[in-house]
């Protein structure tokens, strides 16, 4: 590991990014992108489909499947502290164009979610301020489109790229800051269930069945998402390598938790009728605890913090992966630049902050669209993540590994082989005729994401089967076939 680190810092001396985030910014960073804004406009929905304890029931199922998963990538970080993080774990394992696919696969996700919230921002000002609505663009799948409404998501995503780009440790430092702030809006929405919500409001307790149950599932790899985003910044984390692959596995218990709380609080609030048939229930149901319109608004805040939380830690995620895979020269160097001053990756920057610019125009139909198209690369990047774990426990049982999850014996086997499985299961709930299927649409997207990194997949060499020195052997052969 000494070795490969040196032959990074000797390849490009100028590209460092800063080590500068402490414990704190980097919990935050990986619970911060978990907890965005889904919990605010889809508890009422999967109240409505599973029930309280069938919802409650399928998102603990997910946080133990992802906890399997944040396991397998404890382990890894700690030995491979790189920006980047899958596509460092599968170029060791697995090779150049396994370590494409995976790194592709996250960084749709990632960009889907930070369009997601793109969208998100301008739909919840528009709960604050019904007179936002102002010059009308076009229509987009039944959803009309304004232009006041899409500058905000336009404004925030200027803003928040503006932040990135300025530094991680300022992207760290807001990130703290805003993920108390939407925990003391939680504490304020379990205190309004303990005092003023009724058991009666949480029936029935179980809907639909595993049809239900599935269809609450499915969603979980788009709500969790961004534990991983911690291996991502794994160069400009400040602290031992073996606490940074702990910190994976924590943040994915405390989302955990999370979500479970904000689905019990949520229903003991109003009937699930009528949750479903409000915008975004878990602030009505925060107004229907209090008696109350302003708490109704102090849950949006929450809202919005979530929003920016999980926008800004997923934007770090994806431009760190673009800038690994331009380094590999996976990708066009212009994404491998590093900012003068910040050193940050500004071009990877500016162009996912580009696309979120973009979204709002699309409207509020897109919402649904990205959390379904997202979700399907998100599970293909975790599954071979942990089929590299597995390889890797057996072709190199040496390699120094700082945290060994399962310890010295067989037992990381079986938690990498449990994390393909669930990973695999997971995925087949997306396939057409499956109870929680996706539509044309999502697929749509999936399949032009895909059909734009299958140009940049093949022009990877063939024949790098992975290794201690994979990389570089990518970078001689690359440079071989430049000359």
């Amino acid at each position: 590991m000494t070795e490969r680190l040196a032959n990074r810092t000797t390849r490009a001396p100028e590209a460092k990014l800063k080590r500068v985030l402490s414990n704190w910014d980097t919990l935050a960073i990986g619970v911060g992108a978990m907890v965005g804004f889904g919990w605010v406009v889809l508890t009422g929905g999967w109240i409505e489909g599973a029930g309280t304890f069938g919802a409650a029931a399928a998102m603990l199922a997910g946080g133990v499947i992802m906890a399997v998963v944040g396991l397998t990538y404890a382990e890894l970080v700690a030995a491979m502290p790189f920006a980047g993080g899958e596509h460092n774990y599968l170029l060791r394992s697995m090779g150049a164009r396994w370590s494409f696919i995976g790194s592709w696969a996250i960084t749709g996700g990632y960009i889907t979610i930070v369009a997601f919230e793109a969208v998100a921002l301008p739909r919840t000002a528009l709960y604050l301020f019904p007179e936002l609505n102002k010059v009308r663009l076009w229509e987009v799948a039944g959803a009309e489109v304004y232009l006041s409404w899409a500058l905000v998501g336009v404004i925030a995503a200027v803003v928040i790229t503006a932040i990135n780009i300025l530094g991680v440790k300022i992207a760290g430092t807001v990130q703290l800051f805003v993920i108390l702030f939407l925990f003391a809006v939680g504490a304020l929405l379990l205190f309004g269930s303990t005092t003023g919500g009724s058991t009666e409001n949480m029936e029935p307790f179980f809907n639909n069945g595993l049809a239900g149950f599935f269809a609450v599932l499915v969603i979980v790899p788009f709500m969790f998402v961004g534990f991983d985003v911690i291996p991502q910044s794994a160069e400009e984390v400040n602290i031992p390598a073996k606490k940074v692959g702990k910190l994976v596995v924590i943040s994915v218990l405390i989302a955990a938790v999370w979500y479970v709380a904000v689905i019990l609080t949520t229903s003991s609030a109003m009937p699930a009728s009528e949750l479903a048939a409000t915008e975004l229930a878990t602030a009505d149901a925060m107004g229907a605890l209090f008696n109350s319109d302003l708490m109704a608004k102090v849950l949006i805040a929450g809202g919005i913090a979530g929003i920016l939380t999980s926008w800004n830690s997923l934007l770090m995620g994806a431009s760190r992966l673009l800038y690994a895979m331009a380094k590999s020269g996976m990708l066009p160097a212009w994404f491998g630049k590093l900012h003068p001053k910040f050193r940050t990756p500004v071009n990877a920057l500016l162009f996912i902050g580009g696309l979120s610019v973009l979204a709002p125009f699309f409207g509020t139909a897109m919402l649904g669209w990205l959390v379904d198209s997202g979700s399907p690369s998100i599970v293909i990047a975790y599954l071979l993540v942990g089929i590299a774990f597995v390889i890797l426990r057996r072709k190199e049982p040496k390699m120094d590994r700082p945290l060994r999850v399962g310890g010295k014996g067989n037992g990381g086997i079986w938690i990498g082989g449990a994390s393909v499985l669930l990973c695999a299961g997971l995925l087949s709930l997306y396939i057409p005729g499956m109870p929680a299927s996706i539509g044309g649409a999502p697929w749509t997207l999936f399949g032009l994401w895909w059909v734009l990194g299958a140009i940049f997949l093949f022009r990877i060499p063939a024949g790098i089967k992975g290794g201690p020195n994979a990389e570089d052997e990518l970078h001689a052969r690359l440079a071989a076939r430049r000359r």
